[in-house]
């Protein structure tokens, strides 16, 4: 099971926090999580093609203490975490105009009213950078050093798992591309 698989589990974990934050089903949360992951990790993409912005990642990813978010979901929705996660999704998206259309276009994908899907991505996008803290603290699927692959490989990396089924990145970002 990849990353973002474990992520959308509906049972137990941050997609059931979330949706009960909202007060939406988890099965709801986890179609509105699948609709607004792409551009999310579009916009990683963009920000690791940038100079040292891998580097800049990896830093985050080990310092931000992002892993709360997975590992204690109870953590969603609190103050703190909807600060961080927009700031995040700052350093993800850019501005508030692009999470704004991001919401958009998830909500005309889903059927799911935009205000929830704007709530929901500060969560989402902190769920997101705590999960790949996680697996780059456990040193499972750690990219490369900076500049020795493309950074959709390093990306690929951190998605997938050690079993080798990693999304195809290529898939994701073009379903991302429509959003910016």
């Amino acid at each position: 099971m990849g990353i973002l698989d474990s992520l959308l589990e509906t049972k137990s974990g941050p997609i059931g926090k979330i949706a009960r934050q909202l007060g939406i089903p988890p099965e709801m949360a986890k179609v509105a999580m699948s609709a607004l992951a792409p551009a999310l990790i579009g916009g990683l993409q963009k920000n690791m093609s940038q100079p040292g912005g891998l580097d800049s990642l990896l830093g985050a990813l080990k310092k931000g203490g992002h892993q709360k978010y997975v590992d204690a979901p109870d953590t969603l929705g609190t103050d703190d975490n909807i600060a961080d996660g927009n700031a995040i999704l700052g350093h993800i998206l850019g501005s508030k105009d692009v999470s704004r259309n991001v919401a958009g276009n998830a909500a005309q994908q889903t059927g799911i009213d935009a205000d929830t899907l704007k709530k929901m991505l500060p969560m989402a996008s902190s769920v997101l950078m705590g999960a790949l803290s996680k697996e780059t603290a456990a040193g499972t699927n750690l990219p490369a050093a900076a500049g020795s692959a493309a950074p959709q490989d390093m990306l690929g990396q951190l998605l997938g798992s050690s079993g080798g089924d990693a999304p195809d990145v290529n898939d994701v970002l073009n379903l991302a591309k429509k959003f910016f």
